[in-house]
């Protein structure tokens, strides 16, 4: 124990902190880090975020470390296959659905320059920071996460319904979640 005070949903597993302390919530500016957490989210629609981190692995080798391009050329043998692969989750519509969400990635990043660019227009191009005492308080959607999800579904994507995406967006620092106490709060406002 470091005595350092964490959200709550990351107590007593050491991955899970190591998760909340380095990557969640800091500001992603990173197409592919983008891209990987849609994949992540989308896999976990249904499941826990505890089972899509241990897998985590296993889908950087069966999608190509992420590679939004690699992945819209996979073709439906080579994601057939995937269907067979005890290391991702083996549902047919979320491991196509990874395929169809590249080649709608890839569309996004020609028509704004990149994803980032993109994404970011949603929170008005900073992190909103949120002042949430408990988890409690912590929404399932937004306002913002409806308008991403509307526009990501109206361009082809699957599986970026509200609650998924308000998901990437408190994962990729889109959003400030960390409750007030957390002293990764402070250290990303």
């Amino acid at each position: 124990m470091d005595g350092k005070t964490r959200c709550g949903w990351c107590a007593e597993k050491d991955y899970y902190e190591k998760y909340h302390d380095e990557e969640w919530g800091v500001p992603v500016h990173d197409d592919r880090r983008h891209f990987e957490f849609l994949i992540l989210e989308g896999a976990q629609a249904g499941l826990s975020w505890d089972t899509i981190l241990k897998k985590r692995d296993g889908y950087r080798r069966a999608f190509r470390n992420f590679d939004p391009s690699a992945v819209a050329s996979m073709t439906d043998e080579e994601l057939e296959a995937l269907l067979h692969n005890p290391e991702i989750i083996r549902n047919r519509l979320k491991v196509f659905g990874a395929r169809k969400n590249a080649v709608a990635f890839l569309k996004i990043q020609e028509e704004f320059g990149s994803f980032d660019a993109y994404v970011w227009r949603f929170v008005g191009g900073k992190p909103i920071q949120n002042r949430r005492r408990t988890l409690s308080e912590v929404p399932a959607s937004t306002p913002e996460s409806d308008a991403l999800s509307k526009d990501l579904k109206k361009r082809g994507m699957t599986f970026v319904g509200t609650t998924i995406i308000y998901a990437h967006m408190q994962a990729t620092g889109l959003v400030n979640d960390h409750v007030v106490g957390c002293f990764r709060h402070d250290e990303l406002s």
